[in-house]
């Protein structure tokens, strides 16, 4: 009871303390992709009012979950993959906001198959300069503004909040263990993106040095990236499948669809919160003008 009780009162901070971004009359989507099938097979299952478009030849399912109008995407694996469905959907669809779901690899020592990381900084770990002196990573400018890029992009703060509230209300597969099933860690962390499947012990502790980092994927910082330049609210979300080291693969495939389930749970949930949210805010601002 005391669990659901914090929960509610987290969720009215959040009410109070966040500005709105969505006014009456508007139609608000949000964006959710996914690199693979099982990454967002759970959340296209839970649509209503579903429907299907075909845009350069990539599939977008538009809908709703939890009452708040979505469209979802299957990336493809890698970054350029992931950079080309990201635009078209911002382009297509003007998302209010983008949610990042999926699998990563583990680089934290503390953390288990299974264990969630919400990226509160996300970073591609391949993308800089080799020098004498060794790999320097930077920021390249933003085409729109001129500005340089950060190396490292935040995730959304309110959408950050709303993952976190969202953990603590939903029931997670749990993970079978030598010790016993456990319940999946959720943590706000640092996660880095590649064009590569980490299985390396040295190339995890490197990354894991290098950029104090979470967790590895191969998508995550290219859609970050595209909504900072664009302004829009983006959260990565990634449930990790395997460690990064030489047990990878052996770890991915046993633990793969479980966390892109969980993973795709705690979205979910997020999208319902967030809907409350937006609902409280547009009734507050229409009050205001009365």
């Amino acid at each position: 009871m005391k669990r659901y009780q914090s929960a509610f009162l987290i969720l009215l901070i959040l009410l109070l303390i966040f500005p709105s971004i969505a006014y009456p009359g508007e139609r608000v989507r949000t964006g959710i992709l996914g690199a693979m099938d099982a990454e967002i097979q759970l959340l296209q299952d839970q649509l209503a009012y579903r429907e299907e478009l075909r845009i350069e030849g990539l599939r977008f399912m538009t809908g709703q979950i939890n009452g708040r109008t979505v469209v979802i995407a299957q990336t493809g694996i890698g970054k350029v993959n992931a950079a080309m469905t990201a635009i078209l959907l911002i382009e297509h669809f003007k998302p209010k906001e983008v949610i990042f779901t999926g699998i990563a690899d583990g680089l934290n020592p503390e953390l288990m198959p299974g264990d969630i990381v919400l990226g509160e900084k996300t970073a591609q770990h391949d993308f800089g300069s080799i020098t004498q002196e060794g790999f320097e990573s930077w920021g390249v400018r933003n085409p729109i503004t001129n500005e340089r890029n950060p190396v490292f992009f935040p995730g959304d703060s309110m959408l950050i909040a709303l993952a976190q509230l969202s953990a603590t209300t939903i029931q997670f597969d749990q993970l079978e263990t030598s010790k016993g099933n456990r319940i999946p860690r959720v943590i706000q962390g640092t996660i880095v993106t590649g064009d590569v499947f980490i299985s390396s012990s040295a190339k995890k502790a490197q990354l894991r040095q290098r950029f104090e980092a979470d967790a590895v994927e191969m998508e995550g910082a290219v859609v970050a990236q595209i909504c900072w330049q664009c302004g829009i609210p983006c959260l990565i979300i990634r449930s990790l499948s395997d460690s990064a080291d030489e047990n990878a693969d052996q770890d991915f495939r046993r633990f793969y669809e479980i966390a892109a389930r969980n993973s795709a749970r705690l979205v979910i949930e997020l999208i319902g919160q967030l809907r409350t949210v937006k609902a409280f805010q547009r009734e507050s601002k229409a009050s205001r003008r009365f």
